[in-house]
């Protein structure tokens, strides 16, 4: 494991992987514990703000480049997107399904997304395994 690929890439990626990463552990708690409460709450809005940091970061990023300077990745940035705000106001409505399946959602995208950055070639791939 080494550092070196991601603090040589563009800041773009640095903040889109720091963020990212920081889901990791917040995604684990906000699972693992009881759906209600202060707690929740806080943990949810730090993981709402880090998931759109992710989202939006990833528009200054074009390694894979098919539509103009865009990929299939930028769309599943919007969808996150859309649906965080579509799961919020769930929520805010009490729509508490509404609210349980996009946060779901999300979050499953966002690791969908996070395994293909493993491959080789790609920075957290280089980082994770080396090379």
């Amino acid at each position: 494991m080494t550092l070196a690929p991601l603090l040589a890439a563009p800041l773009a990626i640095q903040l889109h992987a720091i963020a990212a990463v920081a889901l990791i552990p917040l995604t684990i708690v906000q699972l693992g514990r009881r759906k209600s409460g202060t707690w929740h709450r806080r943990v949810g809005w730090a993981w709402v703000v880090l998931m759109t940091i992710t989202a939006v970061s990833s528009f200054w990023i074009h390694g894979i480049r098919l539509f103009g300077p865009f990929s299939p990745i930028h769309i599943l940035s919007v969808v996150t997107l859309v649906t965080l705000v579509h799961a919020i106001v769930a929520r805010r409505t009490g729509n508490m399904r509404g609210h349980r399946l996009g946060m779901l959602g999300v979050a499953m995208g966002w690791a969908g997304a996070g395994l293909f950055t493993l491959l080789p070639g790609r920075i957290m791939g280089q980082v994770v395994f080396g090379g």
